[in-house]
């Protein structure tokens, strides 16, 4: 048997759409597939270097072409490890981390590739390449750069250690923040104190300890940020304190999982980075190649959102204590109050019971009649769901989408659940990414955590998971929609504060009044969503945004704050280090805490988003300008679905995002939208 007879990464897939082989993917197919795509791709660059003419065909489109086993493997393997992990999946990844990232090195930092490159660059003018061309080089160019390959002999050997080294410790980071997620799970022995959730919610709660072996009992698992969902609801004032002081604790405890040591490593060797580059920080370093272009930018940005903000929020927690109050309590609003008072009062002020929602929005009603049909109606694609097709997880379900005509235009993976082998969050990935080089439709996946229920009863979201569901399937029309010729700039393939732009726009259909109309409806009686409970959620739109807008944004400051050091900046407390950042930035407010601590704040120290989390609300200037000219424009109809997908959706990373923002809107964002949705003029 050889690798081509053998692995099912060797070869492309045969079955519809590429999907990968999951009859045959196991977890002793991912390493062997590894190291034979990275062989397998050093070798073609090799091919490259060695051709004597320079030409755009067999330098850039080459590239392109290249290292389809390892692209294959790990699209697979990192969607496989985030939502369905396992010791020996851990193991893997902390193997390849470093060898990837010295693979990667070995490419952009290859002096003769990147001498042609640059030679393409230098000479771009006279090459007489169509837009999208021309911008894959200037991408080329710009990544190569930004990778270091300008660099000295010296600073790139320096470079390529601390690249290897880094990738350990995100991996560690991340894995760490898992293990302790899971032991942080609150578990409950009376079901008194679950006092105030709903029979579907103890039932989950029920059989998430049962899943561990703790029959009887409940267990209230984790989330990834900040609090808990069910801290709206429960009226044990002792158990959503143990559930709140849980959550803050999450990679901060003195035990084998302790980020602390990790997160300031990573602090320092990215700043030690950025200096190779010469400039001080890891901040200055990420911006460059951001629409944002420096720290300063944001920093402006940041500073007309924040001290509305937290006077919003302040005034909310006065409200929320005068509730307290005139309930004949006599303690003072802590973090763990807030979500279940800011119900009372929101119920109080607009007649507004989230939780009474919750059997209007059942799971299957909202995706096929809520995000499926919101969908069909802007750009006129449907879907049919395909129990045949095999899936990386039981719970994996895969959809088929088409085109108005009829042809084939992706397949959605939907995966909904919570499990202890998933990682917190919402997500999307891609399994194939969309490209006409080599004539590939995208397989896009999108991952939740909504808590499941006992066999047999339905899956009721929160408000919130509605939302989540709305937002995570933007990022997957993205990825559908895309039609672009090279894989480089397939779908999301964008810049990191503008990514979450297109996910954030979808979000306007939750509430839309022809979708929420078709699929808020409750699950026993098919009776619709009261007008007046619509009428009154409009009316609540801006109610606890200071609290939500601090919270975020002092994430967002906590993360510009730790890559704005330099390499010398000695840290002797995490916990100081934090409460500093955020007081300078006035955001400190004791009843609203950080949505991340920096010892779970795995977007930045496990992910993509180091110095980039701001990227949500600079994204979000975007949204709240797109929403105004939709509902300008006559809103969810075909005619504006086709303008966006076109000028923007269809493009994926192929134009500069400004550049598609203004081909879309006529004109540059302003922060005006913004302010006003979130109550802060």
């Amino acid at each position: 048997m050889t690798f081509e007879t053998e692995n099912p990464f060797a070869l492309r897939s045969t079955l519809e759409y590429e999907m990968p082989d999951f009859n045959r993917i196991n977890e002793d197919s991912y390493l062997p597939a590894f190291y034979a795509g990275c062989e397998q791709q050093l070798a073609e660059v090799h091919e490259i270097i060695k051709q004597d003419e320079v030409t755009f065909e067999n330098t850039i489109v080459k590239m392109e072409l290249s290292g389809q086993v390892l692209m294959r493997m790990m699209m697979v393997f990192y969607n496989k490890s985030s939502s369905d992990t396992s010791p020996r999946l851990d193991e893997i990844e902390e193997e390849i981390a470093p060898k990837l990232a010295a693979h990667m090195d070995a490419i952009r930092l290859n002096q003769n590739l990147w001498g042609r490159i640059k030679h393409l660059y230098d000479n771009r003018d006279s090459l007489e390449l169509n837009t999208e061309d021309s911008w894959l080089l200037e991408r080329y160019y710009r990544d190569f750069t930004h990778a270091g390959a300008h660099l000295t002999d010296a600073q790139r050997e320096e470079l390529k250690k601390l690249n290897e080294e880094l990738s350990t410790l995100e991996t560690l980071f991340g894995k760490n923040l898992l293990n302790d997620t899971n032991d942080l799970g609150v578990i409950v022995d009376d079901v008194a104190e679950l006092d105030g959730l709903t029979e579907n919610e103890i039932a989950a709660c029920s059989a998430a300890a049962k899943a561990r072996g703790l029959e009887g009992k409940y267990l209230v698992g984790m989330v990834n940020f900040t609090g808990h969902p069910l801290l709206a609801r429960l009226t044990h004032r002792g158990l959503r304190e143990r559930i709140m002081k849980n959550s803050l604790l999450k990679g901060g405890q003195d035990n084998d999982n302790d980020n602390r040591p990790i997160l300031l490593k990573l602090v320092k060797l990215r700043a030690k980075r950025a200096e190779l580059f010469g400039v001080k920080t890891h901040a200055e370093y990420v911006l460059q190649d951001r629409n944002a272009q420096n720290p300063t930018n944001v920093h402006n940005m940041m500073k007309q959102i924040a001290p509305a903000a937290v006077r919003n929020a302040r005034a909310e927690g006065a409200e929320l204590q005068k509730a307290i109050e005139a309930a004949g309590e006599n303690f003072q609003l802590e973090s763990w109050d807030w979500s279940l008072y800011t119900e009372k009062v929101r119920m109080a002020k607009y007649n507004l019971d989230t939780a009474a929602m919750q059997p209007y929005f059942e799971l299957e009603r909202v995706l096929w009649d809520g995000v499926f049909f919101a969908a069909t109606k802007l750009f006129g694609i449907t879907f049919k769901e395909r129990k045949d097709i095999k899936t990386y997880h039981p719970e994996a379900r895969a959809f088929e989408v088409f085109n108005e005509d009829g042809s084939k235009l992706a397949l959605f993976i939907g995966d909904f659940y919570t499990r202890d082998s998933k990682r917190g969050g919402a997500w999307m990935n891609n399994l194939v990414d969309q490209n006409h080089l080599m004539g590939q439709l995208p397989v896009v996946c999108n991952n939740l955590n909504i808590p499941k229920p006992p066999a047999g009863q339905p899956t009721l979201l929160t408000y919130d998971e509605t939302t989540t569901l709305f937002h995570e399937f933007g990022h997957a029309l993205h990825g559908m929609l895309s039609d672009v010729k090279y894989p480089r700039f397939s779908g999301t393939s964008v810049e990191r504060d503008f990514v979450e732009f297109p996910s954030q726009v979808n979000e306007m259909w939750l509430s839309w009044p022809e979708v929420m109309d078709n699929y808020a409806r409750h699950y026993e009686t098919g009776e619709k969503l009261p007008q007046e409970w619509i009428d009154n959620l409009k009316a609540a739109s801006t109610f606890n945004e200071g609290h939500a807008t601090t919270s975020y944004m002092a994430a967002a400051i906590l993360d510009l704050a730790w890559h704005s050091l330099d390499s010398d900046a000695t840290i002797a407390s995490v916990e100081d280090f934090e409460a500093k950042a955020i007081a300078d930035y006035g955001l400190d407010y004791h009843a609203v805490p950080t949505r991340y601590r920096s010892t779970y704040f795995s977007h930045i120290f496990a992910g993509g988003y180091s110095a980039g989390y701001y990227g949500y609300i600079w994204s979000e200037v975007l949204d709240a300008d797109t929403v105004e000219w939709f509902k300008a424009n006559g809103g969810l109809t075909r005619v504006n679905g086709d303008h966006f997908r076109n000028t923007l959706l269809a493009r994926g990373g192929s134009l500069n995002s400004m550049q598609m923002f203004r081909n879309f809107r006529g004109r540059d964002a302003t922060i005006d939208s913004l302010l006003k949705r979130r109550g802060l003029i």
